[in-house]
């Protein structure tokens, strides 16, 4: 199956059909997607504030990555999936969006920057978890990770206003900057 075909299927499935003639279904699974990612981003800002030895530096980094991100994996489910709904409502239009597009790269990035920090830097975690201050990997993963996450923020908002739009400026378009 060609994806625009899978679009297209996603686009005329229940849910979306629920989503586009619920009253009350966007604006309540919109809300639930923006509380969810917000603390996703709040958890994981908390993990990274304490590999950057800004906060927390009293407690090991695995016991606050512990509290923390079962909070995040939790909100992430929901965000997810409140996304997916929103998402199936006008999935051609998402789908042609670059914000949107810009977005979803982030949030991979994001997990793939996780995944090298799991994979590389904390396997040595015994040896820097209750130190003041942490191997410059591990800072270097908490730096990327609040950046990209501000990314997938940014680009949120920015699908809202963008519509599909491509990013580039129109022929016809006369830009002067006057001091």
């Amino acid at each position: 199956m060609a994806l625009p075909a899978f679009i297209e299927l996603i686009q005329s499935s229940a849910p979306a059909e629920w989503m586009r003639t619920s009253v009350k279904a966007m604006p309540i699974i919109e809300s639930l997607h923006v509380l969810a990612a917000a603390m996703v981003f709040g958890t994981i800002f908390i993990v990274d504030l304490r590999l950057l030895g800004v906060i927390d530096m009293g407690r090991a980094f695995t016991r606050v990555s512990r509290e923390m991100l079962r909070l995040t994996w939790a909100a992430f489910c929901v965000s997810v999936t409140a996304g997916l709904l929103m998402f199936a409502a006008n999935a051609g239009t998402y789908y042609g969006n670059t914000a949107f597009r810009l977005k979803m790269l982030a949030v991979l990035c994001a997990g793939l920057n996780m995944a090298i920090f799991q994979g590389l830097t904390f396997r040595n975690v015994a040896a820097w978890d209750k130190a003041a201050r942490v191997p410059l990997a591990a800072r270097l993963a908490g730096v990327t990770s609040i950046l990209l996450w501000i990314s997938v923020i940014f680009l949120a908002r920015w699908i809202g206003f963008t519509k599909g739009y491509d990013f580039k400026i129109p022929d016809n378009s006369h830009i002067q900057f006057q001091f």
